[in-house]
């Protein structure tokens, strides 16, 4: 059924994955199974076919490179001892970029990738799956903050990310698809704010003030620091910093947080 519909296609997007550091040390070949193999799957369909591809990479292909800005085409991927299964999730989708683009040289595919940033807005995750810890951390801190909850700093909460506004994320996703697919055929795109890069800690304040200008009763948690090992288990390992440099989508996209 997939591969006749991707047979019938022009653009082939396959967006599943399992993208939650939860799973990653709990089940990791569930990750695996879904994440590459379900995937590697469809990207020889689309080279059967001679396709185009528009894949999802990721900002965890990175993983804890020592550069302060990660470049799509230069920076060093670093990821940790494999007995910390927390890095099958940036393994496979290192090797499916790895896949893709040696496809594409062998001209079986044309191919865009992008890695998204921590985007963040309405519909990404459901309170539900903030209550299990399957979210991702600001759906987890709203939860918790609606329900008094105390609100988690993991390793103390001295991580930054960039948030990424999700309308935001979509228009460059937007303008990869319609774009001619000469001009972006084996590009990499990151698609972040690095103007917006803040510490977890500094965002669970920030919704804590917010909260409390929101709601008469003020919030009646507090801030708890576990360790990653307290938190996710042993096979976890955090990544500190993650900005993105984005020259490329504002060169060939014409685009910018």
């Amino acid at each position: 059924w997939i591969e006749y519909h991707i047979r019938k296609c022009d653009v082939i997007i396959p967006l599943v994955a399992i993208a939650t550091p939860n799973v990653y040390v709990k089940d990791p070949l569930k990750v695996f199974q879904l994440d590459f193999e379900a995937n590697l799957k469809i990207i020889k369909w689309v080279a059967k076919y001679h396709k185009r591809i528009i894949f999802p990479s990721t900002r965890e292909v990175y993983g804890m490179s020592p550069e302060k800005i990660f470049n799509e085409y230069t920076t060093t991927l670093v990821v940790g001892p494999v007995h910390k299964s927390r890095w099958i999730y940036s393994c496979s989708k290192q090797l499916l970029d790895r896949v893709i683009i040696a496809y594409g040289e062998q001209g079986d595919l044309d191919y865009t990738l992008f890695r998204p940033f921590n985007w963040i807005g309405p519909k990404l995750d459901s309170l539900e799956q903030a209550q299990l810890g399957n979210g991702r951390v600001l759906p987890i801190f709203i939860h918790n903050l609606l329900h008094n909850k105390d609100l988690i700093l993991v390793g103390g909460g001295e991580q930054t990310r960039c948030l990424t506004w999700i309308d935001e994320g979509i228009a460059a996703l937007v303008n990869i698809i319609y774009n001619e697919k000469d001009e972006l055929n084996g590009k990499i795109f990151n698609i972040g704010s690095p103007g917006n890069n803040l510490s977890i800690k500094k965002l669970a304040q920030l919704l804590i003030d917010e909260y409390d200008k929101l709601f008469p009763n003020k919030y009646k948690g507090k801030l708890i620091t576990k360790s990653q090992k307290e938190f996710y288990g042993k096979g976890y390992e955090d990544i500190p910093v993650r900005v993105p440099d984005i020259q490329e989508a504002e060169r060939l996209l014409n685009w910018s947080p």
